[in-house]
């Protein structure tokens, strides 16, 4: 079952050009589920749609949740909702954290590289690394100082901070010198967040230079054709009814579940949130999402229901 959290619109701020922050609190006024440090909520939006924030602030704190969201020119109607919709005091229904970018907290050093609105995690992962005393720098990337949300709370943090803004420095980033100011070291992490060809950049720099701990977070998906020995037709077990469906090409194999009537939770549809991900009893997925790292397809032990497909003739879900 798909399970939601019942909140308000407690405050909406101006935070950069174009950006506002939607701190949420639970309506009974009790406590809302723990999270931690790179998770995000998916919003139920009042238009119907359903999208994915980040959260932002501290994980410690149990009595809200703060997203940042940037209205994005190109948006399908979910960030313009957001601005345009949302009203202080409004009820909205919200889904439990999820993290598929969770800090590794036993890193000798972490570098946190952000870009535009993927400061959003990234304040959340600073928050949690200065409270407990570890070592961490963040290098923070935007057009200019005003599109630059969340700036004055990173400089109040008091954290080694370096930032870029392209207007003022006459272009983009250096981000190989930037990252090689660190050599390689099995103890030390990097995480991105930010648009896609910062982040492309940054995985294939971190591949050059060696750094092994490299984890992105990415708002929009990546591209990934179907395998070549991926099956335009195949079944699907549901291990926990004991139902078997049969997946044609004619339609994906989410879409294919929720015409069955099988309740399963997603919003993006284009596998970048991980609200659908699903655990896999057997068989061999066809990997096309952009939230699980190589070892994690590698391993088949989760996929994507919204975006991915199979490789062999059946696939046993734990549905």
């Amino acid at each position: 079952m798909t399970t939601t959290l019942q909140a308000f619109v407690h405050t909406l701020r101006f935070e950069a050009q174009d950006t506002i922050s939607v701190e949420l609190r639970p309506v009974d006024g009790g406590e809302l589920p723990a999270f931690t440090a790179g998770s995000h909520i998916d919003l139920h939006l009042p238009n119907g749609l359903v999208r994915s924030y980040s959260l932002s602030n501290d994980s410690r704190e149990r009595h809200r949740y703060v997203v940042g969201v940037l209205r994005d020119r190109a948006s399908r109607g979910g960030s313009r909702c957001v601005h345009e919709a949302l009203r202080v005091g409004m009820p909205i229904s919200i889904s439990e954290p999820r993290n598929h970018f969770a800090l590794d907290e036993s890193a000798r050093h972490t570098v946190l590289v952000a870009g535009g609105i993927g400061i959003t995690p990234m304040l959340c992962m600073a928050r949690r690394l200065q409270s407990q005393g570890s070592s961490f720098e963040m290098l923070y990337f935007a057009r200019d100082r005003r599109s630059a949300a969340f700036l004055a709370e990173l400089q109040a943090l008091g954290m080694p901070l370096q930032l870029h803004f392209d207007a003022e420095a006459g272009g983009p980033p250096d981000l190989r010198a930037l990252l090689a100011q660190h050599g390689a070291d099995a103890g030390l992490h990097h995480y991105a967040c930010g648009p896609t060809p910062m982040l492309d950049a940054f995985e294939r720099v971190c591949s050059e230079l060696g750094h092994a701990n490299a984890h992105i977070e990415r708002f929009s998906p990546v591209e990934v054709q179907a395998a070549s020995d991926a099956r335009s037709n195949y079944t699907v077990e549901l291990k926990r009814s004991g139902r078997v469906i049969e997946i044609t090409a004619e339609q994906s194999l989410l879409d294919t579940l929720l015409a069955a009537g099988v309740d399963i939770g997603h919003s993006c549809c284009e596998g970048v949130c991980g609200s659908c991900e699903t655990r896999v009893l057997s068989g061999v997925p066809d990997h096309r999402d952009s939230v699980l790292s190589a070892k994690e397809k590698a391993g088949n032990q989760v996929m994507m229901l919204c975006v991915s497909g199979c490789k062999s003739e059946a696939l046993v879900l734990d549905l």
